[in-house]
């Protein structure tokens, strides 16, 4: 929140300037009106087939997400996994990744999986997500090779290019870091002794087992599909905004596709939601097609409030009905892959049944 206001106060200080050589009164100009009127006049029609392309985005991720765990014994409902990832988006609203904590952990939960196993298709799927993100920027690269490159040759390039390296802050990090992999070789014997390093073994052996879950999947090429139906629906969130808001109604595919790119980098760097980071990068990408100041923020607002109350929609939805639907369900798994408070309920019922 507190980038967020920042932005806007840099965006005000700049409306406010444009004002004044405008010749508008300070007591007319107020970026916040400004804002409040843009959103009324949203061509709601647009909106609604953004929150489409929303709901089959997350649906073919739930989908996708069911085709890791079935090769692990898991028959997961289709029901748990959309929620729980509604609900793990609804928390990074206010913590940034731990939404994927908390998807990992739900689930794991209301369909008696262990938690690492689940963590571990998660890994999978975000490993996915980077590769499909790469071909995003690659595909920026190649319709809009000359303006990207410009930007960032001009935005992002630095006088001196070993500066970073030499920043005090970063060689202690590197310092810290040698230092500390030293020390665990040298006690390497030492730490394999401890309960710590055999319950960290047992969690990496988990995440390994859900990325090999990959080599297991009975169909492939719709594990493909639902990866380009998530990323299609990404995309088309951020163009179906585009006609909804007169200043950006004249931008086509090639623009959007462009504001996606670097609206995603805002999502990715660590903020609660991409709150802010999403902003910058937004209107910067929006000011290359001509859209700029205050219409460039109010189309950024448009965009990531639009999303953003999906996200608190469904996340609600998700805390409320996800308790409701799974109080009398009892998830069908492989018996290898039950959680360990399941096993010892098991023995503890086979013990008794035995004595009987």
């Amino acid at each position: 929140m507190g980038l967020l206001y920042f932005v806007y106060q840099n965006q005000n200080e700049a409306y406010q300037a444009q004002c004044a050589l405008d010749g508008v009164d300070a007591a007319d100009c107020s970026l916040m009106q400004k804002v409040i009127s843009d959103f009324k006049s949203v061509h709601f029609g647009w909106v609604g087939a953004s929150f489409l392309a929303y709901l089959m985005s997350n649906l073919s991720r739930a989908l996708r997400w069911k085709m890791l765990l079935k090769p692990l014994g898991s028959n997961t409902r289709t029901i748990n996994a959309f929620l729980t990832i509604m609900l793990g988006l609804f928390a990074n609203l206010g913590f940034p990744r731990i939404g994927e904590v908390i998807r990992g952990a739900s689930l794991a939960k209301y369909e008696n999986l262990p938690v690492e196993k689940a963590f571990g298709t998660i890994v999978v799927g975000r490993t996915i997500d980077v590769l499909s993100l790469l071909i995003i920027i690659g595909l920026a690269f190649l319709f809009e090779y000359d303006t990207l490159w410009g930007y960032l040759n001009e935005n992002m390039a630095t006088e001196d290019k070993g500066s970073l390296l030499s920043h005090p802050l970063v060689l202690s990090v590197i310092g810290i870091g040698s230092l500390s992999l030293i020390l665990a070789f040298v006690f390497r014997k030492q730490l394999q002794a401890t309960k710590l390093y055999q319950k960290l073994l047992n969690i990496l052996k988990g995440f390994w087992e859900g990325i090999l879950s990959v080599k297991n999947l009975e169909r492939p090429g719709l594990f493909i599909f639902y990866s380009f139906l998530i990323w299609l629906g990404y995309y088309l969130m951020t163009y179906f905004y585009f006609p909804a808001f007169g200043p950006t109604a004249h931008l086509g595919f090639v623009a959007a596709l462009m504001v996606f790119t670097f609206g995603t980098f805002g999502i990715v760097i660590p903020s609660p939601g991409g709150m802010g980071t999403f902003h910058v990068l937004a209107i910067a990408a929006l000011a290359l097609y001509g859209v700029v100041g205050g219409d460039a923020f109010s189309a950024a607002n448009i965009s990531f409030f639009g999303t953003h109350f999906s996200n608190i929609l469904f996340g609600l939805i998700a805390v409320i009905f996800l308790p409701i639907i799974n109080k009398n369900y009892e998830p069908k798994v492989n018996s290898k892959l039950q959680a360990p408070n399941s096993k010892h309920q098991d023995s503890e019922a086979q013990l008794a049944e035995s004595n009987h």
